[in-house]
């Protein structure tokens, strides 16, 4: 472990974690100054896998520079009646309950929609065959946390394409929230002006009444209800 998103292990599993840099957690083994060796005999000591196997695949790949590229299609099936309605169903997941919504929200998604997707949230879904729209995947995979800003390159490309405004784009944004990083990328997409985000599964632990009622009234956050629910509001 690299970075943050740690969480507390098993304790079956301790013995098999090592971190380093700025994150670690109690009682499991710490490298500093690039001291590896302890990882190496780990990896040495284990006895790895006793065959191949072929797995399932999952396409990934769809950062802005590649969506761009098939930009035309993407306006051609839109004003052909093809594709109704884009979702971002992004952001950071967790062990809570409450997180199978978003698997359960992509799976209910209508056959003329299309799903992005970015960040460890989406390793609920992110391997769900939701077929295509005349060539397009109806699934695809932005990224990760870091590549929000493609997800918004995308959203300002499809905008400007259309002569429109972001907020004026059949895209809504499903975002699931955990902590961290998380912050700035909400905070990027509302200095960005970006309205009627649905945030789940819970509020952000610093969400005051006050400022619960600021970013209701000046971008109209509001929170997850049901799949169901949410599909009919955002699709009338």
């Amino acid at each position: 472990m690299t970075t943050n998103c740690i969480q507390k292990p098993r304790d079956s599993y301790r013995n098999n974690i090592v971190t380093t840099g700025l994150v670690g957690w109690p009682g499991v083994t710490h490298v500093t100054d690039n001291e590896f060796e302890p990882i190496i005999q780990k990896a040495l000591a284990l006895p790895g896998f006793a065959e191949d196997t072929n797995g399932r695949s999952v396409m990934c790949g769809f950062g802005h520079t590649a969506v761009m590229g098939i930009v035309d299609q993407i306006i051609e099936a839109v004003k052909s009646g093809a594709l109704r309605h884009f979702f971002l169903v992004a952001g950071c997941d967790g062990a809570k309950p409450g997180r199978n919504y978003y698997t359960e929200f992509v799976e209910k998604t209508p056959a003329d929609t299309v799903v992005l997707t970015l960040a460890y949230g989406k390793f609920r879904f992110f391997d769900k065959d939701l077929g295509q729209i005349g060539g397009i995947p109806r699934l695809l995979d932005i990224g990760q946390c870091n590549d929000a800003y493609s997800a918004i390159r995308i959203a300002l490309a499809l905008a400007d394409a259309f002569k429109t405004e972001v907020n004026e784009l059949p895209l809504s944004m499903i975002l699931s929230w955990y902590e961290q990083k998380a912050v700035a990328i909400l905070l990027t997409l509302l200095h960005l002006g970006i309205r009627n985000i649905r945030l789940g599964p819970s509020l952000p632990a610093f969400i005051t009444p006050n400022v619960l009622n600021v970013l209701v009234q000046n971008f109209n956050i509001m929170p997850i209800t049901t799949p169901d629910e949410d599909l009919r509001a955002i699709l009338g």
